[in-house]
């Protein structure tokens, strides 16, 4: 259920969607140790990338969805590997999954560190550059809340907000 170790490879890069109402840069900044649990993800997709593909220390890009000015608001690392998200248990939260069981979890989580808050680059912005025209987040009807982001689209980015922070 948990992702393997890695061998000393380059570190994998990751755009993960937040809601500001449910999770904000700026919450992250204001949580114990600057860690939150990546919770309430309930694609098969998404949750696959989380068990199979991340490992601690890949990079995030910490981005805002389906708000006023999506965009990307911060950086942010892998800090767990993926385990059971519990909200999947409880009732009461909107991300209950009656299907699944706590000896055959459906649904897994990572928690995620903040490296920095960055001015915001927002979708428009990322779409006028031609150097992340690949980006899964700018590709038409993707709506998955956990997309990879290549080494070169990582580099473009961090060279973007580094110009925007000027």
């Amino acid at each position: 259920m948990t992702s393997a170790p890695r061998a000393a490879a380059a570190p994998q890069y990751w755009l993960m969607k937040s809601e500001p109402d449910e999770c904000s840069i700026d919450d992250l900044a204001a949580a114990p140790k600057a860690t939150v649990p990546w919770f309430g993800v309930r694609n098969y997709q998404a949750r696959n990338f989380m068990r199979d593909g991340m490992h601690i220390g890949d990079g995030v890009l910490f981005y805002h969805s389906s708000c006023a000015e999506p965009g990307i608001a911060g950086l942010a690392r892998v800090a767990s590997r993926a385990y059971p998200d519990p909200t999947q248990f409880d009732p009461a939260s909107p991300y209950f999954d009656a299907k699944s069981k706590a000896d055959a979890p459906r649904w897994l989580l990572v928690d995620v560190t903040l490296e920095r808050k960055t001015p915001l680059l927002s979708l428009r912005a990322m779409r006028e550059r031609p150097e992340l025209a690949t980006m899964g987040v700018l590709q038409k009807g993707s709506r998955l809340s956990i997309t990879p982001v290549t080494p070169a689209e990582w580099a473009a980015v961090l060279r973007l907000l580094d110009h925007a922070g000027r």
